[in-house]
């Protein structure tokens, strides 16, 4: 990547985020345009801008990060349930070309799709 993503720039302190949880793999912040009453975003440090371009080494990272996202719901005191939100590329609605997965709750979320 070329040019540093926001993500990128909040990895490096750059730009301030509302930052709930950290380690040396990820961060988790609280989305600036939320969708729901709770609405974080957990972003892993290592820079792949989306789903497509993970490697076969990247699945341990990406496992991590499905632990983190249960901690962190469990923190945020989402007991009555949470959606997990991840988007590939623009036609998938990926904003900013570094994997995230979005944590929404604290209301009740209606169906995306029937099943």
């Amino acid at each position: 990547m070329s040019e540093k993503t926001i993500f990128k720039k909040i990895i490096d302190g750059e730009i301030p985020a509302d930052v709930i949880y950290e380690d040396d793999q990820c961060l988790v912040f609280r989305d600036i345009n939320a969708q729901a009453p709770t609405h974080v975003l957990v972003i892993p440090k290592k820079e792949i801008a989306t789903i497509d371009d993970l490697a076969d080494e990247d699945a341990k990272l990406m496992g991590h990060l499905w632990i983190v996202v249960r901690d962190v719901a469990k923190q945020l005191g989402l007991t009555d349930g949470y959606r997990v939100i991840v988007n590939c590329k623009e036609d998938g609605g990926q904003e900013v070309p570094h994997i995230h997965l979005h944590i929404l709750g604290g209301k009740r979320i209606g169906k995306m799709v029937s099943g």
